[in-house]
């Protein structure tokens, strides 16, 4: 399974540490194998249930933000342990954007 995280540039070392607890992110003979990238910029407007780390209910935030991608074992009970125990925790946002996909990796 292939997993993408959206965070602020300074969380990204946290959340990949606290993941790297529970699932060593090895790939072959490699482990803490993660990607992550350029800073970008993250939109969003918080609505009137909304509870934001950041900005104000109503108005238009634009923030930093890098994605995050390790590769876990194709395992749901390990992403579930991923996402609950290393993931939210460790996040400074309301909702994170975790993106899951399952896709055939070629190893050399």
């Amino acid at each position: 399974m292939r997993v993408r995280v959206h965070s602020p540039p300074e969380a990204a070392n946290e959340l990949i540490q606290a993941v790297t607890k529970l699932c060593d992110l090895r790939y072959g003979e490699y482990d803490s194998v993660a990607w992550i990238s350029s800073t970008g910029e993250e939109q969003f407007r918080p609505l009137l249930n909304a509870s934001p780390a950041q900005g104000q209910t109503g108005k238009l935030s634009k923030l930093p933000s890098v994605a995050i991608e390790f590769s876990i074992p194709n395992d749901t009970d390990l992403l579930e342990r991923v996402v609950i125990e290393a993931i939210l925790p460790n996040h400074p946002w309301e909702r994170p954007v975790i993106r899951v996909s399952t896709e055939s990796e070629v190893l050399l």
